[in-house]
């Protein structure tokens, strides 16, 4: 029972932090892991309404199973998570971005007198487009390039000047902001399409965008996890060694 208490105390972000895989009982429980990662398990619990012991035996079940164990991100030195979140994250939603566009231009065209919230989802996921677009150049110009000079000068035992953006904290707080807005407009759109059902009338283009759009908040749920959790906090840890 002490273990469970203890637990009961870490954040949800660490919990997904040092197992991905339990990314899926907080999914199961509409939990937010990755925007609203910083608040503890009993706090997210208490609101909710939900038994947190339930909650903690699943992720207990997770982390004692003999499953392939998920990939240890905390691992890997900064350089490589830059790198590994701009070449599949940044480039899965360039790649998804024009073809959900085209799909959602489409069903508003053909369905969208029958179903009227798929021009409200068409407008949120243009704007999130957007956004997001935006915000990935931000990194990859601005933040990632100062990460990545902080690794090579900590290896090198070299120093740093500072950025013109004064400390790391300032563009991450950026970002994070950022972040909550897409989680907050994906929570639209899932509401919206009964988190991605398609009603009984649906051709295969309306199942194929819903399927995508799903998969597509899936993908930035892990994208915003792996910067916010694990990349932004070590990051600002880095920047300390050089103040």
């Amino acid at each position: 029972m002490e273990t469970l208490h203890k637990d009961s105390q870490k954040q949800i972000g660490q919990f997904v932090a040092e197992d991905f895989r339990t990314a899926s009982v907080f999914n199961q429980y509409g939990i937010d892991f990755c925007c609203k990662g910083d608040r503890t398990l009993e706090e997210v619990c208490q609101m909710k309404a939900i038994d947190t012991e339930e909650v903690l035996g699943k992720l207990m079940e997770i982390q004692f199973s003999n499953t392939q164990q998920s990939i240890d991100y905390k691992s890997w030195p900064l350089d490589l998570l830059t790198d590994y979140i701009e070449k599949k994250h940044h480039r899965y939603i360039e790649e998804k971005t024009p073809i959900l566009r085209q799909f959602l231009d489409k069903l508003c065209k053909v369905h969208g007198g029958r179903h009227p919230e798929l021009n409200k989802i068409n407008e949120l996921f243009n704007l999130s487009a957007g956004e997001l677009a935006a915000h990935m150049k931000k990194e990859e110009l601005i933040l990632f390039p100062f990460i990545k000079k902080m690794v090579k000068a900590k290896i090198e035992g070299s120093v740093i000047q500072s950025p013109k953006f004064g400390t790391v904290e300032d563009p991450i707080a950026m970002m994070k902001h950022e972040h909550d807005n897409e989680g907050e407009r994906f929570r639209q759109i899932a509401n919206l399409s009964n988190n991605y059902t398609p009603p009984t009338d649906a051709c295969s283009t309306y199942e194929v965008t819903f399927a995508m759009l799903d998969e597509f908040e899936k993908d930035l749920h892990l994208h915003i996890h792996l910067e916010n959790n694990i990349l932004f906090p070590e990051a600002i840890k880095l920047e300390r060694l050089f103040i």
